[in-house]
């Protein structure tokens, strides 16, 4: 279950047993009724197991539920809404300083694009946008780092149901797909807005149960070539939210650890 996405990348609930998702990803409940809300993520990476490196995230949220603060050893981020939407993200570094901020831009009820706009270094800036099936989930997103998107990734997402079946990740020379199988309970970012869940991106997120198998596949010659597999054994707690998850490769070796913390309001 490799999650290089959180809170790194912005830098970068009560919940029913069971489910097979809900359309608009806004969490399971009826918004007067109390919601266990993800609280704090503490990660460790296996990929040199004789120094695995961990990483520290914690949330916070206004009375609303809404979240409004990240904290990681790389900064802080910020949250600002309209109306329920988030429109602004205010990224600082370890010094408090503003390195970026990502503004949303709407299409009715649905996320058009996340630009991130860099005060003192432009040619950082870059620009996802996203498509939609008639459904209204996504299933597709392209990254853009130039003003002709001359070299975007393009990620293109299948579903079974309301979970990510499959993402398939091309650009910058390389191409990665992933196919998953999935647990019947919910994931821990369940009840964060669903336009932020979208902008984070990614099945451990965008999904609403909790994946148990990820077959990593390679393009070569244009055939999908699998050449990895890892599983996820999830411990739960007594509301049938993940408390923590531990990946392994196919050869029994640690790939990551996630433990997740909540909070009930």
């Amino acid at each position: 279950m490799k999650n290089y996405l959180f809170l790194g990348m912005m830098s970068a609930v009560v919940f029913l047993n069971s489910c097979s998702g809900n359309d608009d990803n806004e969490g399971t409940n009826n918004p007067s009724e109390p919601k266990m809300l993800l609280s704090k993520i503490t990660t460790v990476y296996y990929d040199n197991p004789s120094q695995p490196q961990t990483s520290v995230e914690t949330l916070e949220y206004n009375s609303q539920g809404q979240l409004i603060k990240t904290s990681s050893a790389y900064g802080t981020s910020t949250f600002e809404y309209n109306n329920g939407k988030p429109v602004k993200i205010n990224h600082y570094n370890t010094n408090q300083t503003l390195e970026y901020y990502s503004a949303f831009n709407y299409n009715g009820d649905q996320l058009a694009s996340v630009k991130a706009i860099y005060n003192t270094h432009p040619d950082y800036n870059r620009t996802i946008t996203y498509n939609y099936n008639t459904n209204g989930q996504v299933i597709s997103t392209s990254l853009c780092q130039s003003p002709d998107c001359s070299n975007p990734i393009v990620d293109t997402y299948a579903y079974n149901g309301n979970n990510i079946s499959s993402e398939i990740s091309e650009g910058g020379g390389s191409s990665t797909k992933v196919v998953y199988s999935y647990d019947d309970k919910l994931n821990p970012y369940i009840n964060l807005n669903k336009y932020i869940r979208i902008m984070m991106g990614r099945a451990i997120v965008m999904s609403p149960n909790n994946y148990l198998i990820e077959k990593v596949s390679y393009k070569s010659n244009g055939t999908w070539i699998q050449n990895q597999t890892r599983t996820s054994t999830i411990e739960y707690n007594s509301a049938g939210l993940p408390t923590q998850v531990v990946s392994k490769e196919a050869n029994g070796n640690l790939s990551a650890q996630y433990n997740y913390e909540y909070i009930t309001q």
